[in-house]
């Protein structure tokens, strides 16, 4: 299959949303959190990477949330497409979805490992899903909240939608959560212990998580997992 690019919106610096059109297809079949696998022949060599749908199912298009990777190869390609390019798409695949829908849930990314759960989110609260969600999104600076708009929106429309987002160096002005994450994750956890726990982002703040959950008495299957390196 296909993937051609229909256009893109800048995000942060070095950050876009690009949109997709899945090629011969009507509807691109997939469940929020999964992934699509693109290959391209780039420098005379066949690079294959994965990248996280960062939207709801809804057609044949879909978003996908990149950085610019100075010394990558994929993502500068990307990035230098004009819109109409078409890239070689397998997918959608991954396991990095919500397990049970019942059960009260806190998502932790930082950077663009946000991406699978503005999906995750969208499709859930769309649906009309009982279950609380809290999104605990960890970045540097402020303008590199990744879709902030949507995730406010959200909270402001979905009382069971909590927007917790965190900066490791914030400005003066900042009056919200510093730091990283784990801290703040422990916070909200509290004494619960029936919460599942999705962690998308950095291997080192993945398996800290991880980590912190299981020493807290967390089971293995209320924590899943992506790492992005």
């Amino acid at each position: 299959m296909k993937a051609v690019l229909r256009g893109w919106t800048q995000l942060a610096a070095e950050v876009r949303d690009f949109e997709f059109e899945a090629e011969g297809v009507e509807r691109l079949t997939f469940t929020a959190g999964q992934f699509v696998s693109f290959s391209a022949e780039i420098g005379g060599k066949k690079i294959t990477r994965a990248y996280s749908i960062a939207s709801a199912p809804n057609g044949n298009r879909f978003h996908l949330c990149l950085n610019r990777v100075a010394d990558g190869l994929f993502s500068p390609h990307l990035f230098d497409s004009a819109a109409g390019t078409a890239v070689e798409m397998q997918g959608p695949l991954g396991t990095f979805t919500i397990r049970d829908r019942a059960r009260d849930m806190i998502f932790v990314a930082t950077g663009t490992g946000v991406a699978p759960f503005r999906s995750m989110a969208d499709e859930y609260l769309s649906s009309g899903g009982p279950a609380r969600i809290t999104l605990l999104f960890g970045v540097r600076y402020e303008e590199n909240l990744l879709y902030r708009a949507d995730f406010e929106r959200w909270s402001a429309g979905h009382p069971n939608f909590r927007f917790e987002p965190v900066l490791s160096r914030p400005g003066e002005s900042w009056r919200g959560r510093a730091g990283h994450v784990q801290p703040h994750l422990l916070e909200l956890v509290g004494d619960r212990r029936d919460l599942h726990v999705y962690a998308c982002g950095m291997k080192a703040m993945v398996d800290d998580v991880r980590t912190r959950l299981k020493e807290l008495g967390f089971d293995r299957r209320q924590i899943v997992v992506e790492k992005y390196d």
